[in-house]
């Protein structure tokens, strides 16, 4: 049988001195856990080929007075998942995939529980939230300049002194991903109908025209259904063939610890759509290209070395502010017409990056800074594993 754990090794040989990740996630009635299982796989055949046993862990099954656990590998000759008892791990990697999960209380007290544990470590505990973000880094001297004005939609008296400073917002909702529910308004004060609702849908968006702010704010409460929203400032993005378009930053921690960037792309919006999101119909470029494309060689050189710069200062300093020992993170960062630089969102568990050699180097770093944390552990230092 060609599974990814050899039955066949007995306990002590499997384990040997060989580091354990578990990659963490919620059981699923029907499908035994949910997840990305295409992701999944491609950790566990990376982290074997890199020397670490690998495996799928519910937070059901993460029992911590136990020296072996329930989990998950993957059979290839059939392509199934079956179940197998395997070592307790010295690293969990924090997959769940939905917000909803994550906040159950029964998760809560699992990623405390790891926390709080001298012999596992646990990183990027949870989601962020849009607001924290923004709260953290406005925090520091040195990213402060990089957040466009926000502030928490509450009521309609704030949206009219927002749009008084600004004609052009975005409405995001504070626990949002992959572009859901973002809405955009733009101010035209000269027209019968000022103002301009966008709602952004599957792969395009829909547009409502209204009189007043009253009328406005009432489809914005319709569309937001009470969830937390906030309003920011809209940034003129740089554009390709009439497209505004943003970069996408892997920031990652290597074999030292430090934050390190694995690969920045770039996304175009679609033709139809208020965000560069691909599953809401965005594209997938060289940033090099539109960069050069929307300026020149020279500075699309300097810009593209400023993202770089930017999205590392960024990561620190959102580690710092969470208190949160963190890994990863995917960044959105904008570029306006006249060069100037801004961040847009942060996302603790980044999905997969569809350019090869970011994605190949991404799963890489995993296990790099898995390995980091074994030793730490194993120095009894992890409570300092988070470098900077």
């Amino acid at each position: 049988m060609n599974s990814l754990l050899p039955e066949e090794l007995n306990f002590k040989e499997l384990r040997a001195d060989r580091t354990v990740l578990a990659i963490l996630t919620m059981d699923d009635e029907i499908n035994l856990f949910r997840g990305n299982r295409s992701n999944f796989i491609d950790l566990i055949k990376t982290g074997q080929s890199m020397g670490f046993i690998v495996y799928v862990l519910t937070v059901k099954d993460l029992l911590f007075t136990r020296n072996s656990l329930i989990g998950f590998v993957y059979n290839e000759d059939d392509d199934s998942w079956q179940q197998r008892l395997l070592p307790f791990p010295d690293i969990i990697y924090n997959r769940i995939p939905q917000r909803e999960d994550e906040i159950l209380p029964i998760a809560q007290q699992k990623i405390a529980a790891c926390q709080n544990h001298s012999r596992v470590k646990l990183f990027n505990p949870s989601f962020f939230n849009k607001w924290d973000l923004f709260e953290w880094l406005r925090l520091s001297k040195t990213t402060k300049p990089y957040i466009p004005s926000t502030r928490k939609l509450m009521t309609v008296n704030g949206l009219g002194r927002m749009m008084r400073k600004h004609s052009y917002l975005y409405l995001k909702p504070e626990s949002g991903k992959a572009g859901k529910g973002i809405m955009t308004i733009n101010v035209h004060t000269e027209k019968q109908l000022p103002y301009r609702l966008k709602i952004q849908e599957d792969k395009k968006s829909a547009t409502y025209n209204c009189s007043s702010i009253n009328k406005l704010w009432s489809h914005i409460q319709k569309q937001s259904g009470g969830e937390a929203y906030i309003a920011q400032q809209g940034i003129n993005l740089a554009s390709f063939n009439d497209r505004q378009f943003d970069l996408r930053a892997l920031v990652q921690k290597n074999k030292r610890g430090k934050w390190d960037i694995t690969g920045i792309g770039a996304r175009i919006a679609g033709a139809a759509s208020i965000t560069t999101h691909v599953p809401r119909g965005g594209m997938i470029e060289d940033p090099e290209k539109l960069l050069v494309n929307s300026f020149n060689e020279e500075q699309a050189r300097k810009l593209l070395i400023k993202a770089k710069n930017t999205a590392l200062l960024i990561a620190k300093q959102i580690e710092r502010a969470s208190g949160q020992l963190l890994g990863e993170m995917s960044m959105d960062l904008g570029i306006d017409s006249d060069g100037n630089m801004w961040f847009f969102e942060a996302n603790s568990k980044p999905m997969k990056f569809d350019e090869p050699h970011i994605r190949k180097k991404s799963l890489e770093q995993i296990f790099h800074y898995g390995a980091y944390l074994a030793k730490m552990i194993k120095a009894g230092d992890a409570g300092n594993a988070g470098g900077a």
